[in-house]
């Protein structure tokens, strides 16, 4: 990883009371526009951080599985729907389909996914650092900001930009 994001851990934990500030700053009209930032930074952090030497969100958090994910991944692991269920999943506050329990149980010792190939829309998608999802959802990307690198160094390099 990037000498720059040496102690991003606590450095995030630090600034998540400004980082929450400056995302709220994001959502009036001193933001407009910086969702086209996103997919260069995302470039960038991706240039400097690599996920397996992290997997900090496979650690963590769990994605939501969607009926579409949970019939794929049950598919691709040779099980019926509804043993995939009972063994990983459970339902959330929310009503959604969460892992049971962390770190996920499809993450190796190595951090390699051993259902990557069939994984959740959510995991695809996750950090959303280079989608609107970032600037929507302020609450969800200051959180992230301490279990991403990658969500940290954008958020950084956006404070740069939009003072």
């Amino acid at each position: 990883m990037d000498a720059s994001l040496n102690n991003w851990k606590q450095r995030a934990t630090e600034q998540q009371k400004a980082n929450k500030q400056f995302l709220q700053k994001l959502q009036t009209k001193k933001g407009r526009g910086v969702e086209k930032l996103l997919p260069d930074l995302h470039e960038e952090a991706f240039s400097h951080i690599d996920c397996l030497q992290c997997a900090g969100c496979c650690k963590s958090i769990s994605p939501r599985f969607k009926t579409p994910d949970i019939k794929r991944i049950s598919k691709y692991l040779g099980m019926r729907e509804s043993l995939f269920i009972e063994t990983y999943l459970r339902l959330d506050e929310d009503g959604d389909y969460v892992v049971k329990s962390s770190p996920c149980p499809f993450l190796g010792a190595d951090n390699y996914c051993s259902i990557y190939d069939a994984r959740p829309g959510d995991c695809e998608n996750y950090p959303y650092t280079d989608s609107y999802e970032f600037v929507k959802r302020p609450n969800t990307t200051y959180l992230n900001s301490t279990i991403c690198p990658a969500v940290f160094y954008v958020l950084e390099k956006l404070r740069d930009v939009v003072k």
